[in-house]
């Protein structure tokens, strides 16, 4: 069963003095896979500019802008209508061992999904607990059991952690949002040696969403792993991709998807708002 959703993110500014130069990057819209279809999509900001798109090394649609005249806000808005379907596993006939995920062959195509960042740090203890806990299950079971692992000994508690927390940040304090279970989620798949990615997005906080009825939607962030095939589970929630979650980049971590990133000249900000609505339409 697939779902039709509407999906609108504003973001704005308000800064303490006028801004006379700013260049951003909006990653705000979502992505058109197996998975699900973009009927629509527009990113708008006020002040007006021009805009230009592309797509970046990972595959996501990056509006682009920049403001020469002096402003004092700027509000950035994504509006999409977009088809999901929930998602699937690899088929009986794609399922890998652990000798084929930890082939040079797939070391080497999937090696940026293997590698350590900032966010996602190397960390023995968290590398070991991971062995331990997935000892004689197949690697496809083992992504599960470290997501459900990571729901069951983290709390999710917003304003604990901040955009800059690291996955060992966030296992000390055993607190966080779902941005922190996604990265400790990839750091104790990496250590096992299975390619994984952190996937942003949105979630429609209703399974049983009434048609056409607006709710307060989230930015939302998940992992995808590679198992013979790429496919998602969402460990903060403990649940599969359904089609309450829409996509819209995949990378490394969070620093290679945020919604909204750019540098300015000017007064520093004061005030940032943030709203996600969202709407099942069918």
């Amino acid at each position: 069963m697939s779902w039709r959703l509407r999906v609108v993110h504003s973001t704005g500014f308000a800064y303490k003095s006028a801004v006379t130069s700013s260049y951003n990057e909006a990653r705000l819209t979502p992505r058109s896979d197996a998975r699900q279809n973009v009927i629509v999509n527009r990113v708008e900001t006020v002040p007006a500019t021009r805009a230009y798109r592309y797509t970046d090394y990972w595959g996501t649609a990056v509006t682009a802008f920049d403001l020469h005249a002096p402003h004092e806000e700027l509000e950035v808005s994504g509006s999409s209508v977009v088809e999901t379907e929930a998602g699937e596993r690899p088929g009986p006939d794609q399922q890998v061992g652990w000798d084929d995920v930890r082939s040079e062959a797939i070391a080497d195509r999937y090696d940026e999904m293997l590698f350590f960042t900032r966010y996602v740090p190397k960390n023995r203890a968290l590398g070991a607990a991971a062995k331990r806990l997935v000892k004689g299950l197949t690697p496809e079971e083992a992504v599960e059991v470290v997501c459900k692992h990571v729901h069951a000994e983290m709390e999710y508690v917003p304003g604990t952690t901040g955009v800059h927390t690291t996955a060992v940040d966030a296992w000390n304090e055993r607190k966080g949002v779902c941005q922190d279970y996604a990265h400790l989620t990839l750091l104790m798949l990496r250590s096992l040696g299975i390619p994984s990615r952190y996937v942003s997005g949105y979630l429609h906080p209703k399974p049983d969403a009434a048609i056409d009825k607006t709710v307060e939607g989230q930015s939302h962030a998940w992992i995808e792993a590679w198992t013979g095939g790429w496919w998602g589970y969402d460990p903060t929630n403990d649940t599969p991709i359904t089609e309450q979650h829409v996509s819209v980049g995949i990378g490394r971590d969070y620093a290679d998807v945020s919604p909204l990133k750019g540098i300015y000249t000017g007064g520093g900000a004061t005030d940032l708002d943030v709203v996600v609505e969202i709407t099942r339409l069918a």
